[in-house]
């Protein structure tokens, strides 16, 4: 073997590390999100775009925010580096170190439930006898003890990560998925006839399905971790780690808080009322029913795919931390496969938002429930604000990431404080003329401005381009796919409803649409994977190494 060939070894190894790893977490997530798509599917049949709809949305939307945050997000991304290197360097105090910091989120995050349940009991006795509201907060408060629980099972995922466990963690919220769509069956199976009943029914399930999944993740770690009580060499590496917690969960908590935000204002109508000083507020009570379906699916791609990037990237960059060659081949590598991946995901998500939106949240199945005419064409609104930054929520996974990786904390905190004020500010301004989308495309502009701000920040950092020519040929033919899968998928989206009427089909009907839809994906998915047949990002992902 040449020296030449010597050098390139280690890359090729990581990058088939990196793509296999994405192939196992993407596989993986792609079937809990796909048991998450047949959820939504029948709670927005439960719910449709009505206000226990908004309610319900809102309810399970709060403690996963807390999940992202805390569990997944801040606290995974503060523990992973220290995790690692203790895991390396010293076995024993990994092993006391993990358990201090689970048993602290445990307890921490327990006595976060409490505060916010003895608050919100306030709020009911204040509200006084209006039953709307209170079955809105009523709901929060059932929900709520999902946080902790959901919290711990993140974090036990992110142990499972050092160990080079991928599968079981990504594989837990497959449980959350099947616990809510018992729910939602058993809704259908006894033809109960009050949605509210049926929301606190499937409320109480999501709540069991995060005790399934802190058993499940527990059962995966046995014989990897000793869980114990002793404390002794732990003290360092937990101050360590709290000094990035705060900067870390700003930093990486921007799409949450920004996703926190938008529930919130879209919520303002049912926790308070429908005027803002005076003047009608621009939205309705269903706003958020409307928001929150629509935006699990610009996730869908992201879940299975950028977030499966930056989750397995991370430990490959904390590894690679004092290589700056390394490093930067890592931080290349994952760029560009988030590219390959997150480009032609938003060009198709554009091109059949509305029959996307028609076939999966009206007719079909329960064709009397679901989205109304009206709620169907504010969703496409709102997937388009959405949909036009899947590729910069991706990649802002991989390069915060980064920094973390670097032991940097506060130069994401510092972007994200800004990118949140700009956030809400844009919210506050959209919404009177765009309604629900203004929420939209406030969260997808400030999330493009983010991402070109960490690129540069990073590329300072390191004193070198985050993108070589390689990177710059492989980014540049996977916009050029994209576009290319767009443009397929949007001829058929504009030229098949025609088809089908010629053929006797009735303009605008479910079938319609998810003909229309079926094509366009196929158009789409096909050109695409044509171009992209020598590509090496796709031989990363197929590779076994």
């Amino acid at each position: 073997m040449s020296e030449a060939d010597r050098q390139a070894e280690p890359t090729t190894r990581g990058e088939q590390s990196l793509g296999g790893g994405v192939r196992t977490v993407g596989g993986l997530t792609l079937i809990s999100r796909v048991l998450g798509l047949v959820r939504d599917l029948l709670l927005v049949r439960v719910f449709g775009n009505t206000a226990v709809g908004s309610a319900f949305a809102a309810a399970f939307a709060i403690p996963n925010v807390f999940r992202r945050l805390f569990g997944e997000g801040a606290l995974s991304a503060a523990f992973l580096p220290e995790y690692t290197r203790l895991h390396r360097d010293d076995p024993e105090v990994a092993h006391r170190f993990a358990t201090r910091v689970v048993l602290a989120l445990a307890l921490g995050s327990s006595a976060l439930l409490v505060v916010l349940e003895l608050a919100l009991l306030g709020v009911l006795f204040a509200i006084g006898g209006d039953p709307d509201r209170a079955f809105a907060i009523g709901l929060v408060m059932l929900l709520l003890p999902f946080m902790p629980l959901v919290c711990v099972a993140a974090a036990l995922g992110g142990v499972l990560h050092v160990h080079g466990r991928f599968a079981p963690a990504a594989a837990a919220p497959v449980l959350l998925n099947l616990f809510m769509i018992t729910g939602g069956a058993w809704h259908f199976a006894t033809g109960a006839e009050d949605p509210r009943r049926s929301a606190q029914v499937i409320g109480v399930l999501a709540v069991v399905s995060g005790v399934a999944q802190v058993g499940w993740s527990l059962w995966a770690l046995r014989g990897r971790v000793r869980w114990t009580l002793v404390a002794a060499g732990v003290s360092g590496p937990v101050r360590t780690m709290l000094t990035r917690f705060v900067p870390v969960l700003i930093g990486l908590g921007t799409i949450q808080l920004n996703s926190l935000l938008d529930t919130l204002i879209a919520m303002y109508p049912n926790y308070i009322g429908p005027t803002l000083l005076g003047r009608d507020y621009p939205l309705t009570v269903d706003a958020n029913a409307v928001l929150f379906f629509t935006q699990r699916l610009y996730q869908f791609p992201l879940g299975v795919f950028g977030i499966a990037v930056a989750t397995v990237i991370f430990p490959l960059l904390a590894r690679a931390s004092d290589s700056p060659s390394s490093f930067i081949s890592t931080v290349r590598s994952g760029l560009r496969l988030s590219l390959f991946i997150s480009l032609p995901a938003t060009a198709g998500l554009i091109a059949v938002r509305e029959p996307l939106i028609a076939t999966l949240f009206s007719g079909g199945v329960g064709a009397a429930s679901g989205f109304d005419d009206s709620g169907v064409e504010r969703a496409s609104a709102v997937l388009l604000g959405y949909g036009v930054a899947v590729w910069a929520y991706s990649l802002n996974h991989v390069l915060a990431r980064a920094f973390y990786a670097l032991g940097d904390t506060r130069s994401p905190m510092r972007i994200a404080i800004v990118v949140v004020f700009l956030n809400t500010a844009l919210n506050l301004m959209l919404i009177w003329p765009l309604g629900e989308a203004g929420l939209a495309w406030a969260t997808g502009a400030t999330a493009v401005l983010q991402t070109f701000w960490l690129g540069v920040s990073l590329r300072k950092k390191l004193g070198t381009p985050l993108f070589d020519a390689e990177s710059v040929r492989s980014i540049a033919r996977s916009a050029a796919g994209g576009l290319a899968c767009g443009a397929g998928a949007a001829l058929c989206v504009l030229w098949t409803p025609g088809m089908l009427t010629g053929l006797g089909a009735e303009a605008g009907a479910w079938h319609s649409a998810a003909l229309t839809l079926a094509a366009a994906v196929i158009a789409g998915v096909g050109v695409y994977g044509l171009l992209s047949i020598r590509r090496p990002e796709l031989r990363s992902l197929l590779s076994r190494g």
